[in-house]
């Protein structure tokens, strides 16, 4: 087979065989993301993408009237996936609006709550979704060249792991019979169980309000979380050393596959797990409690650090239009005109956003054709509005904290150049310290590696919220909720990380009401369209360009390679899109829904 390279070397550029492909809907989250491409088969490259969605829902919309103290209990119905995200980073905005700070037991338990849906989320959707594109199954319909050479190919982790070829680890994926494959389910309901030990109950917390928790802070709620997380510690080990074996493998089986799924490093992360040492919500030193997270935010370009002041993101967030379906906002009157300091907020922040839907029909010829509009962060010293990506989450949030060198606790460290995790001895393993390095590229091979150390990442973290958790406990500091009352005008601002990559919450209270709420999740960043400047969106720009490595032809083209690309970045399109139903419009339930991890 040519490859990207080989192309190069020879300068060969062969008359286009231009193919018109489209996967609407990819359907093992949910099936609402349309992608359509061209595919030149002759020179064995995608030279189009549009990524689509069919959906509207409408929170922003509906939201407005409602008490404020409601939002992390609507917002958590955003998704059925990581509705949890969305009550932490609507209580974060809700704690800012009403000026108070959650008792640091509080901070802890939510801190060890998320800590287990990142692993319990990253888990489920590398091992049951993502590995499925590498897995033996696939590869031999795809790239049977490359099954038979790692059939051949010694695994390089097998003393961790226990399998001897690279082929053994992809049949340990095969989907329903696969060994690991089973194995994940397993390790993804004790994970759970820990997340509920500490919200109370998963995916919509029962537990969590604004001002703290309401969780019952016994001893035993600790152990019972610390003794599920030793338990899979042993999977989490043998994860990394897999991960590392088969995306090493596929470098070496193709040359030139760096060039799948592979644009500019603009990778963001607004930084995730409060330290209650230093958080005290309040808007004017958000800047400086932001860069004490445990993840530390921070914008990443052409692998520089831009910023890391949570300020200076919120101010540069701009919601663009372009190629989506919905009216222009700019000559309404804005809700806020500045910020708490003083600075001037932009009429497309999401402060300022008023979302009106206006359906149509989709033109993929230069017209509109998605209902996720398209997030932007404007870099003022570049004057760029930069699309910037999560890495599918785990790439940017290690990227940025790698790069920070803040974050130094006995379990994770961040280095300048990588982020060290050190885990501790397990059932059949010994004391590990992994090592997490900034990559060459931001590409789909990286996304997919990062996901397994951010997963070790949080098993290291999870130990250290356990030991400030017990040690608050034993000394007699129980108190979990702090009380407020709601003010008549207020606004706020929540940043957190969804499992999927960055998650802002954005609130502005009148007459003690919701006047208006944006939340922005991941998937409008990684998914939207070109926007007003004509910039396509992260998975169109990550697809278009790439070179096609499998081995069939039109006619039984799997596009196992746009696949990869696309699922590397964990699509989730409920955070996308929201619906709404018009007044006077009334939704009847005709049928008995099979409810799954796509529904909210």
């Amino acid at each position: 087979m040519t490859t990207t390279e080989d192309r190069s070397q020879a300068g060969e550029r062969k008359p286009a065989q231009i193919v018109d492909m489209s996967w609407d809907p990819i359907t093992r989250i949910i099936g609402n993301l349309g992608i359509y491409t061209k595919v030149d088969f002759a020179n064995r490259e995608v030279v189009e993408c549009h990524s689509t969605s069919s959906l509207f829902r409408g929170y922003s919309v509906f939201m407005r009237g409602k008490d404020p103290r409601d939002a992390g209990f609507i917002t958590s119905r955003i998704c059925g996936i990581c509705g949890d995200n969305h009550t932490t980073c609507s209580n974060y905005a809700q704690q800012m609006a009403y000026g108070i700070k959650p008792p640091p037991l509080a901070e802890a338990i939510v801190n060890l709550g998320e800590a287990a849906e990142y692993m319990f989320d990253h888990t489920i959707f590398q091992d049951n979704m993502v590995f499925v594109d590498f897995c033996e199954a696939m590869v031999k319909a795809t790239n049977p060249g490359v099954l038979a050479k790692a059939e051949r190919t010694e695994a390089p982790g097998a003393a961790v792991h226990g399998y001897r070829t690279i082929a053994d680890i992809m049949r340990a994926f095969n989907p329903f019979e696969g060994e690991v494959y089973k194995q994940a389910l397993k390790v993804s309901r004790v994970t759970r169980e820990m997340f509920c030990t500490m919200e109370g109950r998963h995916v919509h917390p029962s537990t969590l309000y604004p001002g703290g928790v309401g969780t019952m802070p016994e001893p035993t709620t600790f152990t019972d979380y610390l003794t599920r997380l030793v338990r899979v510690l042993d999977f989490i080990k043998q994860s990394v050393a897999m991960n590392d074996d088969v995306f090493d493998f596929f470098y070496e089986a193709l040359p030139g596959y760096e060039e799948v799924g592979r644009r500019r490093i603009m990778l963001g992360c607004w930084g995730a797990w409060q330290d209650s040492n230093f958080c005290d919500y309040r808007y004017e030193s958000m800047g400086d409690w932001g860069r004490q997270m445990f993840v530390t935010p921070g914008i990443v370009v052409d692998g520089g650090l831009v910023t890391n002041n949570l300020v200076d993101i919120n101010l540069g967030m701009r919601i663009l239009l372009g190629s989506s379906y919905y009216e222009d906002w700019a000559d309404r009157e804005p809700f806020v005109t500045h910020d708490p300091l003083g600075n001037l907020v932009d009429m497309r922040h999401p402060w300022n956003q008023t979302t009106v839907p206006v359906p149509q029909k989709r033109d993929l010829d230069g017209g509109n054709y998605s209902w996720v509009m398209s997030p932007r962060w404007y870099d003022k010293n570049a004057d760029q509005h930069l699309a910037l990506d999560t890495g599918g989450g785990p790439l940017a949030r290690l990227w940025s904290t790698a790069l920070n060198g803040l974050v130094d606790t006995p379990y994770v460290k961040a280095t300048g150049h990588s982020v060290q995790i050190s885990l501790p001895k397990s059932e059949k393993l010994p004391e590990m310290t992994l090592e997490w390095k900034i990559p060459k590229w931001s590409n789909t091979l990286e996304r997919d590696r990062a996901r397994p150390y951010f997963v070790a990442y949080s098993a290291a973290m999870a130990f250290f919220f356990i030991e400030r958790a017990m040690s608050m406990v034993r000394a007699g500091d129980m108190k979990t909720f702090e009380n407020f009352d709601v003010p008549d005008e207020a606004i706020g601002c929540g940043f957190h990380e969804a499992v999927r990559g960055v998650l802002s919450h954005h609130l502005v209270i009148r007459d003690k009401k919701i006047a208006n709420y944006h939340p922005y999740p991941p998937t409008p960043w990684n998914a939207s369209p070109r926007d007003s400047y004509g910039t396509p969106g992260p998975y169109e720009d990550a697809v278009q360009g790439q070179p096609i490595f499998e081995e069939n032809g039109p006619d039984d083209f799997k596009g196992v390679d746009i696949m990869r690309t696309v699922r590397s970045f964990d699509p989730c399109l409920p955070c996308g899109v929201h619906m709404y139903l018009g007044k006077g419009k009334e939704l009847t339930r005709t049928h008995t829904p099979t409810y799954g991890a796509s529904h909210d």
